[in-house]
């Protein structure tokens, strides 16, 4: 399944959530969309998991081939599998980039480091799934384009709270990833566990 590219608010009304990596838009509407949007429906379990489990998916914009494989990464790792998982996609270099403020969004973010705006520890990183480790410094390309970028940015940044695991320089426009992320700092509300048990039990 390929990343999706329709509309964001769409999304955002079907799983009834906000999902600040997606879109900064709220809906104005609290039922789903569609015909039948405002009708009740009992939901079964395997809904509510996958409804968690496509919640992770659209807010960090991975397809479902590479959540699958951070899953299977995150079981072989020591540790809670959920906390390990939302650690992974945490750290990706796409989503570092959106929670130093430096773009809205984790779209606008990957399309910052895939068109070469932004430097992991001095060099040029355009792999938006590049996964960021304690003492990386992220920062801006030194180049004027780049820099104009990520001003405009700056201004309205998609969350207001920095993380406690990264600090960053505004006139340098560098950012620094101290330590992995706490569990508490995830902006996304979701139940990690309902995720791990939805893809345990796929076949």
């Amino acid at each position: 399944m390929s990343r999706y590219r329709g509309p964001r608010l769409r999304i955002v009304r079907r799983l009834g959530a906000e999902l600040p990596g997606l879109t900064r838009k709220s809906a104005r509407r609290a039922y789903p969309p569609g015909q039948h949007g405002q009708a009740r429906k009992k939901r079964s379990e395997y809904a509510v998991r996958l409804e968690e489990k496509q919640k992770l998916r659209f807010n960090y914009g991975v397809t479902e081939k590479q959540l699958l494989r951070y899953v299977r990464k995150a079981r072989r790792a020591a540790g809670s599998t959920g906390q390990v998982l939302l650690q992974y996609l945490e750290m990706r270099l796409d989503n570092t980039v959106f929670r130093l403020g430096m773009a809205p969004t984790i779209p606008g973010a990957r399309q910052l480091v895939n068109h070469g705006h932004v430097t992991v520890n001095g060099k040029v990183v355009d792999i938006a799934s590049y996964n960021c480790r304690p003492g990386d410094v992220v920062a801006v390309r030194d180049r004027d384009r780049s820099r104009k970028l990520v001003e405009a940015n700056l201004q309205y940044p998609g969350l207001s709270n920095l993380p406690s695991h990264l600090e960053f320089d505004k006139n340098k426009m560098t950012g620094k990833v101290n330590s992995v992320i706490d569990r508490e700092w995830v902006a996304l509300q979701i139940n990690e566990l309902l995720v791990v048990e939805y893809y345990s039990r796929q076949a």
